[in-house]
C-alpha cells in the first residue's frame, strides 16, 4: 500500500531523507504560491497606477483570513491524522479527515456569506478610501465572496494529504493552482487583453485554486480504499470524538492567522493617512517579505506531519534531531534574504512599479522589516512542533504574541515617536520576543518528556 510506504518515511528513513522529502514539495508548493501572489502585484504595478496597487493592498487582510479559517481545520487535522496513524490508529486518522473536510467546507461558506454582509465597513477599516474603495470591493468580491471556500479548501486538502506522507500530492494540487494564476493574471489585468486592472487580478485568483480543488477531489476519488482520508458522511457520527483534539490545535494556528488580518489591516490604516505612494510601497513590501516567510510555512508544513507521527509514537530523538534540521534550513535561506534585501532594497521595489516615489518609499520599508525575518524563521517550526505535539496552550501564547498582543499598542508607541517608519519596525521587535518565549517553552518541554519507544533519554 502507497501511503504504507509513505508511513515508512516518517518512521524509519534517515533524518536528512525523511525532512527533505516532506519539507521540499511542501516549499515548493509554498513558492508557487508566493509566485503567483507577487504575479498580482506585479502585473497590477504594470499599470502604473498607485491606486490600482493600493486597492490590493487594502483588500488583502481579507484574503489573509482565509488561510486562518483554513489552518482551524487544516493544521488542526493534519496534527491529529498523524498521531493517529503514529499509534496505527487508521480509523481514527479516517475520522479525523471527513470531519476536518466537512468542517472547512462549512466554514469557508459562512466567512464568504459573513463578508458579503459587511464588505463595505470591512474594506474601510483595512484603509479603503474614496480612491481605492470601488477596486478593492471587486477583487476582494472574487477573491473572498466567490473564491473564498475554494481557496480555504485548496490550503486545507493539501494540508491533509501532507498527513498522511503524500507531500509531492499535496505540492503538486498547490502549484497547479499557482502556475494557472500565473498565467491568467496578465491576461485579465492587462489593458492589451481583458483589461480589468486589480479586479482581473481577483477573478484569476478565485479561478485557479477551483482548478487546485477539482484536482484534489478527483485525487481523493480516484484513490478511495487506499487512502486515510475519506468524505464517507457517515465518519461524521464520530466528530464528537475528535472535534476538540482538531479544534484545540488549529484554532491558535487560526488565530495567529486572524491576528495578522488585524495587525495588517492596523498597519494599513495607519500607513493610509500618509501619501497614496506610501500605502502602494507597503503592499509591494509586504509582497516581498512574503518569500524568507512562505519559505519558513513550507519547512513547517512539511515537518508537521513527521513530527506529530514521532511524537505520537515515542520517538522523541528522532523528533528533536528533525526539528533541528527543518530550523537550521529555515534560518539559512531568512539570512540568505536578509542579506539580498538590505543591499537590493531599491532595484526590488522598482520590480512592481516605476513610480520614483513609491519606489523610495518602498526601499526604507524594505530594509526595516527584513530585520524580523532570521527571528520569524524560527518562530514557525516553533510553534508547528507545539501544534505537532498537541500543546496547543504553548502554541497560542506564541502564537498571539506574535499577532495580536504586541503589535497592535507597539503601533500606536512607534508611530508616535517615528511617524510612518516606525511601524515598519514593530514586527521585528514582536518576533523577538515570541522567539525567546517559545525557545523558553521548548526547553521546559524538553524536560518532561519520557525516555522514547527505543529506550533512550528525550
Amino acid at each position: 500500500m502507497r501511503q504504507g510506504r509513505n508511513l515508512e518515511v516518517f518512521a524509519n528513513a534517515p533524518v536528512g531523507r525523511a525532512v527533505a522529502v516532506q519539507i521540499l514539495p511542501a516549499i515548493a508548493s509554498q513558492m508557487i504560491t508566493l509566485v503567483y501572489n507577487l504575479a498580482d502585484t506585479y502585473f497590477v504595478g504594470l499599470l502604473n497606477a498607485p491606486h490600482e496597487t493600493a486597492a490590493v493592498t487594502v483588500a488583502y487582510p481579507s484574503f489573509v483570513m482565509l488561510t486562518a479559517i483554513s489552518n482551524l481545520f487544516g493544521v488542526g487535522g493534519a496534527s491529529a491524522i498523524a498521531r493517529a496513524l503514529g499509534t496505527k490508529d487508521e480509523d481514527a486518522a479516517r475520522r479525523i479527515s471527513t470531519l476536518s473536510l466537512y468542517g472547512g467546507l462549512l466554514s469557508a461558506c459562512v466567512f464568504s456569506l459573513v463578508f458579503f454582509l459587511l464588505a463595505d465597513p470591512v474594506l474601510r477599516l483595512c484603509g479603503a478610501t474614496e480612491d481605492t474603495y470601488a477596486v478593492a470591493y471587486g477583487y476582494a468580491r472574487w477573491v473572498v465572496m466567490i473564491g473564498g471556500p475554494f481557496t480555504i479548501l485548496n490550503t486545507l486538502m493539501a494540508n491533509l494529504i501532507r498527513a498522511e506522507g503524500s507531500a509531492g500530492t499535496a505540492a503538486f494540487g498547490v502549484s497547479l493552482g499557482g502556475i494557472l494564476n500565473i498565467f491568467l493574471d496578465p491576461l485579465f489585468v492587462l489593458p492589451r487583453f481583458l483589461g480589468y486592472g486589480a479586479v482581473g487580478a481577483g477573478m484569476a485568483t478565485a479561478l485557479s485554486n477551483m482548478a487546485a480543488v477539482a484536482y484534489f477531489a478527483i485525487y481523493l476519488l480516484r484513490r478511495r480504499g487506499t487512502t486515510y482520508l475519506s468524505v464517507n458522511p457517515s465518519n461524521l457520527r464520530h466528530a464528537g470524538r475528535y472535534l476538540r483534539q482538531v479544534l484545540s490545535i488549529g484554532f491558535p494556528s487560526a488565530l495567529q492567522y486572524a491576528l495578522t488580518v488585524v495587525a495588517i489591516a492596523a498597519q494599513s490604516k495607519f500607513v493610509s493617512q500618509y501619501p497614496t505612494e506610501a500605502v502602494a510601497a507597503l503592499g509591494i513590501v509586504k509582497k516581498l517579505d512574503q518569500l524568507p516567510l512562505y519559505f519558513s510555512i513550507g519547512v513547517a508544513n512539511g515537518l508537521l506531519p513527521l513530527l506529530a507521527f514521532n511524537h505520537a509514537a515515542g520517538k522523541h530523538q528522532r523528533r528533536q534531531r528533525i526539528f533541528r534540521l527543518g530550523s537550521l534550513v529555515s534560518l539559512a535561506f531568512s539570512l540568505l534574504c536578509l542579506v539580498v534585501y538590505e543591499i537590493f532594497a531599491p532595484q526590488l521595489t522598482a520590480l512592481f512599479i516605476p513610480d520614483p516615489v513609491t519606489v523610495q518609499y518602498g526601499a526604507v520599508f524594505l530594509r526595516c522589516m527584513v530585520t524580523a525575518m532570521p527571528m520569524m524563521s524560527l518562530c514557525y517550526p516553533m510553534i508547528i512542533q507545539f501544534q505537532a505535539m498537541g500543546r496547543a496552550r504553548e502554541s497560542l501564547i506564541c502564537s498571539i504574541l506574535r499577532k495580536g498582543v504586541l503589535d497592535i499598542p507597539l503601533l500606536f508607541l512607534m508611530d508616535s515617536l517615528f511617524p510612518l517608519y516606525g511601524c515598519m519596525w514593530v514586527q521585528p521587535i514582536v518576533d523577538t520576543v515570541s522567539l525567546v518565549v517559545a525557545a523558553l517553552f521548548y526547553r521546559s518541554l524538553g524536560r518532561q518528556l519520557p525516555a522514547d519507544s527505543e529506550g533512550r533519554p528525550a
